[in-house]
């Protein structure tokens, strides 16, 4: 029997026999090692560790602590549950089970919902097949045996997939006697390894996605490898169930949904107050920076979308209109109407960079399915500009819209990661323009020292783009801010410029938001600081209590005198015990609350509580104007609750 040849990561060699299973490897190299193995690659691709190695190849022992364990470990763990599941429900017919972020999940087609009791007995059996130790086992089977089999045990599902996806021979894995799959792996070892997971929830769902097709339930779970890291992740579950903006929206009077309107939200009084502050918040960091606040219409004919591209490319998105014979789309989003108004009158070198700002309202048809809270509407606005420039502008433009987006994001103690987005598979334009604006960017952010990580294919079909996330109090991500650079639009359009050397050239775009969607990063807010916004963002930034009847007057004059120096206050006059609304605007989140009875009325003064201090002492009227003031011009912003 002749020998292999085994690069290690180190690269030192080793010879074993041809054949030999990796696990062997891992255990020539130290006992501790094979203890500890999951898996391995095998020039670069994950295999199990029976993996027989029959050519010369460079191998990786996968451990809990390699960059792709975790999500072989949630694999492995949402097979144990499809294990479970099919214990407890043996009529239940499998769908696919993939790991995902945060967790996994599996779909089933079972004869009635599952209910929480259902889910408490799926966990308990999975922690009692997960003690018996029992071996993930691959298994080769000739498809046409692995379709019979599958037939046999009623999973027709299971047998259209070994038909879509199958090959001559297909891949199946067991758990033993407890679970049989079609799966191409790779899977951990045995069930002993899953020790820390949790089953989180169910939800409807459809077979392959797709509403048209079986209805099926979905089991969404999570596994770490270590206990504390999933108490942890549970702990920040818990933390966002309670920071739910959908919830808080409701409870802080901020905005509600109606079935009649579906996707778009109604902004109460509150909300719209919400609403208005950040867009003129917006408005006044954009004009310090240049820009010019334009307003564009909401409807237009199929032709400037079919210029545009985004008939082709995008019109499943858009809501049609037909009218006359003609057929028209409501704005979905504002680039093209700027293309309009830049080619509305002659243009100099001279006039660019030209920065168009635009929160105009747009419309997307987003399918039912996706649409949730704020964070996926139907109707919403942007904090949306396009700047107009030169070739030779673009890498001063872009570094100046990365420092914009770091003094915003910091008034909001938002931290931030960035992507550069890459030519997706389908675009618009030639490879050559697509390289030269992908370089562009990337001089972009080197220069402005940013670290950044590639996102391939994920560019618009115009152009490449910086994506900016955002992350929350709880360490949870959400993509805000983007940078588009696009040459292809400007093209289409055929705008132009007079150029230094008094010929016509073609500007160079720039797309770009940072809020992104005014719903959407209303909703971040929201989470971020579980509803307890800081003073200046507050929509309701102090409430004046009165004790009892004969306070109200005076109550009446210092909120006068609050609105006067620019605060938005509230008169709590009700005839209730103090301590009562002091609870409940604690519980709206209030700021700032002004306790007035007797003692106050007297001396001209207010007792002044904040809502995570409490009692701050008696305070004259201008004392606590000026302090507020200051507390707005700064944006001093509390760490989040």
């Amino acid at each position: 029997m002749t020998d292999v040849t085994i690069t290690l990561p180190d690269n030192s060699t080793r010879q074993f026999p041809t054949g030999t299973p990796v696990f062997e490897v891992a255990q020539g190299i130290s006992g501790r090692l094979r203890k500890q193995a999951l898996a391995a690659t095998v020039n670069g691709k994950m295999v199990d560790l029976s993996y027989e190695l029959r050519e010369n190849a460079r191998v990786e022992i996968v451990t809990s602590k390699s960059p792709d364990a975790l999500e072989l470990y949630r694999h492995s763990t949402a097979h144990l549950l499809a294990a479970a599941v099919t214990a407890l429900f043996p009529e239940t017919q499998c769908g696919i089970g993939p790991p995902i972020e945060d967790g996994f999940f599996y779909d089933f087609i079972v004869d009635r919902p599952f209910v929480p009791e259902d889910l408490e007995a799926i966990e308990a059996k999975m922690i009692e097949i997960a003690k018996r130790n029992l071996r993930y086992e691959r298994k080769m089977i000739p498809k046409e045996e692995a379709k019979a089999f599958f037939r046999d045990r009623g999973e027709p599902l299971k047998v259209q997939l070994i038909e879509e996806k199958g090959g001559p021979i297909v891949s199946c894995y067991t758990i033993e006697d407890a679970f049989v799959d079609f799966c191409t792996g790779p899977h951990i070892p045995s069930t002993e390894k899953i020790k820390a997971f949790k089953v989180l929830h169910s939800s409807n769902a459809y077979w392959k996605g797709d509403a048209q097709n079986q209805p099926m339930q979905r089991i969404y779970g999570t596994a770490f490898f270590k206990e504390s890291e999933l108490k942890k992740h549970l702990h920040r579950l818990s933390e966002a169930k309670k920071r739910d903006h959908r919830k808080l929206g409701k409870e802080l009077g901020l905005f509600t949904f109606h079935h009649w309107a579906p996707g778009a939200p109604f902004w109460h009084a509150k909300g719209t107050t919400l609403y208005q502050t950040l867009a003129d918040y917006m408005r006044r960091e954009l004009s310090d920076e240049g820009y010019q606040e334009v307003r564009t219409p909401l409807v237009f004919n199929k032709q400037l979308w079919e210029t545009s591209g985004h008939w082709e490319h995008y019109r499943e998105n858009m809501f049609q209109i037909d009218s006359e014979g003609e057929s028209f789309a409501l704005k979905a989003m504002n680039c093209p109407a700027h293309m309009l108004m830049f080619a509305s009158e002659g243009r100099s070198y001279r006039d660019l960079p030209l920065r168009f700002h635009d929160q105009g309202v747009l419309h997307r048809q987003e399918a039912s399915g996706v649409v949730t809270g704020l964070t996926r509407v139907r109707q919403f606005s942007q904090d949306d500009a396009h700047c107009f420039i030169t070739e030779e502008q673009i890498s001063e433009e872009v570094e100046r819209l990365l420092r914009l987006v770091s003094r915003i994001y910091g008034d909001f103690q938002l931290d931030y990661n960035v992507e550069l987005s890459t030519r997706p598979e389908h675009y618009i334009g030639t490879v050559e323009t697509w390289d030269h604006a992908e370089h562009q960017l990337k001089s972009a952010l080197n220069a402005a020292n940013i670290t950044y990580s590639i996102s391939g294919g994920d560019g618009s079909f115009y152009g490449p783009k910086i994506d900016i996330h955002v992350t929350d109090a709880i360490g949870r991500s959400w993509q805000c801010a983007t940078i588009q650079l696009d040459y292809q639009m400007p093209q289409r359009f055929g705008l132009k410029y007079i150029g230094a050397d008094n010929t016509e050239h073609t500007p160079v775009l720039i797309h770009r938001a940072i809020f992104g969607s005014f719903e959407r990063f209303i909703a971040v807010l929201i989470e971020h600081f579980a509803g307890a916004f800081p003073l200046w963002l507050s929509p309701v930034q102090l409430r004046i209590l009165t004790i009892a009847d004969r306070h109200i007057d005076y109550g009446q004059s210092v909120l006068e005198q609050f609105t006067k120096a620019g605060f938005r206050g509230e008169l709590d006059k009700r005839q209730e015990k103090i301590g009562l609304k002091i609870r409940e605007a604690q519980l709206q989140k209030v700021p700032y609350m002004l306790v007035i009875g007797d003692r106050e009325l007297e001396n001209g003064t207010i007792a002044l509580r904040n809502r995570k201090d409490g009692d701050q002492g008696s305070r004259t009227i201008s004392e606590v104007i000026n302090s507020l003031t200051e507390e707005v011009r700064l944006k001093r912003t509390p760490i989040p609750e």
